[in-house]
């Protein structure tokens, strides 16, 4: 694996982890009824992870061009990261619903 793909792996890594804390943020301030805030940390959840989409694009494209891209642990890892990433905001934007819809709003 040469460096180029160990910063890609970083990207999805690093993006998803930002998109993940950015969703649990948002929850966050839904329970305390602040849904401005909570609504802003979801469309930084959502850029975040879409940057780490592009990183598996990115990884698609090449593979499918013909350039191999090796599966290590470290790829699975991060990919792992992206999904629960992804579940994470998904649920997330539903409890935010719940919240509001408790509370009457």
């Amino acid at each position: 694996m040469d460096t180029n793909q160990e910063l890609t792996i970083m990207e999805l890594v690093v993006n998803a982890g930002e998109g993940r804390s950015f969703a649990m943020e948002a929850l966050k301030a839904a329970r305390t009824g602040d849904y401005e805030k909570a609504g802003d940390l979801v469309k930084k959840s959502e850029q975040s992870i879409q940057n780490a989409h592009k990183s598996q694009i990115d990884i698609i494209s090449k593979e499918a061009a013909g350039e191999p891209f090796p599966v290590s642990l470290l790829m699975v890892h991060a990919q792992d990261h992206v999904m629960n990433a992804m579940t994470v905001l998904d649920l997330a934007k539903e409890m935010i619903q719940m919240y509001k819809m408790m509370k009457g709003e």
